[in-house]
């Protein structure tokens, strides 16, 4: 993926760490503001998920920690809804001055209840979606019902939340208490996009519901079948994810994929790989795309491999060359199907190579047409696939030039 790391200075005088996830040419078409969940981070595995396939749809995105968070500086115990809402304004205004001002919004669980509330205060968006939200902030007090009459008996007790130590202080409780969603919702004047489980055991599917019906149109629902709270399985993030970029690209009107492939470099291809793993994400004159590889390999599995590319290279190479000739020639060629291959073999394997020792690779390229053809024609067809430009290039000699870039 890549990122930035950056850091927005809030009002109250305190660093927020943030960083933002660009498309793998890093030239955006537009940006979006993540807000996490509650006591969650910026790193949060479903939000890379999510921020990725955004990138894939040509959409910055600007991810940070709260206050009192993740690496953020400030007191998380001195921190509340309202703070939360304005670290995302503050957030909000660092992109408008620094890159451009965010057209998404999107909000997990707390984090959705907060954009839902700041969105008003931000005439740059047109589209919030929020994934697994409460209708009301202060749905977060379920989760305190054994320290609440301590918390406001003593003004503060110890939590423990995701397994990690918490100080909860009153003024937190009695701000949470203090707002009222219904109407924020029904004034949203944004279009809105609810994705929420309906086996959330955290924040229950009927709060979507109530959302939904507060909310005006647009508005749009989506179920997250069998998701927990947290997306912990990568598939949902990454549904969630490209459903959002989607969705969006209505409202924030992204320039047609016509367009975007005109404004790249020709012929130009772009591969960047992360800080760890083997996912790469490839944007080939604007068309996204991702490699990877086979789990038995180290990889997930969540792409082609190089090798996958470089068959369907050939493969495509094939068909389209193949349809060019017949059309040509107005051959009855009704369909191709061409399966490929890969292997290494030992030289001595291969009586007609010229390499005699060592490894060499070996593509087994299996074709078929239908159609009403001629033994002869198809005996000619098979001769045109091998003079398609990707099998010359394969064959041939091939100078790569390589050069180290700052």
């Amino acid at each position: 993926m890549n990122f930035k790391k950056l850091e927005i200075p809030n009002r109250f005088g305190h660093h927020l760490a943030a960083r933002i996830d660009l498309p793998v040419d890093a030239k955006p078409l537009a940006y979006a503001l993540f807000a996490h969940c509650f006591t969650c981070t910026k790193n949060l595995k479903a939000v890379g998920n999510i921020n990725r396939a955004l990138n894939r749809a040509g959409i910055a995105v600007l991810r940070f920690d709260f206050t009192g968070l993740g690496e953020s500086e400030g007191d998380f115990s001195d921190t509340n809804f309202t703070t939360n809402v304005s670290d995302l304004i503050d957030a909000a205004g660092f992109l408008g001055d620094f890159y451009e001002a965010p057209k998404i919004l999107i909000g997990h669980s707390l984090g959705g209840a907060a954009v839902l509330q700041a969105a008003a205060r931000m005439e740059s968006v047109r589209a919030v979606a929020i994934i697994g939200a409460p209708a009301d902030a202060a749905h977060v007090l379920t989760h305190l019902t054994h320290v609440k009459d301590e918390i406001r008996t003593s003004g503060e007790a110890e939590v423990k939340l995701a397994g990690r130590p918490f100080r909860i202080k009153k003024q937190f409780i009695d701000n949470l208490e203090s707002h009222q969603m219904a109407a924020t919702i029904a004034n949203l004047r944004r279009a809105l996009m609810i994705l929420h489980s309906p086996i959330d055991q955290t924040v229950g599917i009927e709060n979507a519901g109530d959302i939904f019906m507060a909310a005006k149109h647009p508005k749009s629902f989506v179920s997250l079948d069998k998701a927990d709270h947290l997306l912990s399985d990568s598939g949902d993030s990454e549904y969630a994810g490209t459903i959002i970029a989607a969705w969006a690209g209505k409202y924030i009107r992204l320039p047609a994929p016509e367009s975007q492939r005109r404004d790249a470099p020709e012929g130009e291809v772009v591969a960047r790989g992360g800080g760890a793993g083997y996912r790469t994400e490839i944007l080939a004159v604007g068309h996204s795309m991702v490699a990877d590889e086979p789990e038995e390999a180290g990889g997930t599995g969540r792409g082609p491999s190089p090798y996958d590319f470089l068959l369907a290279g050939l493969g495509a190479c094939t068909s389209i060359t193949l349809r060019m000739y017949a059309d040509r020639k107005q051959l009855p060629l009704e369909g191709i199907e061409v399966r490929l291959n890969h292997r290494k073999i030992h030289a001595d394997e291969c009586s007609t190579c010229e390499t005699g020792s060592g490894y060499l690779d070996e593509i087994k390229r299996d074709i078929r047409l239908e159609g009403p053809l001629e033994e002869k024609q198809r005996q000619r067809l098979v001769e045109i696939a091998k003079r398609c430009p990707v099998h010359r290039s394969l064959q041939g000699e091939v100078r790569i030039d390589t050069q180290l870039k700052e």
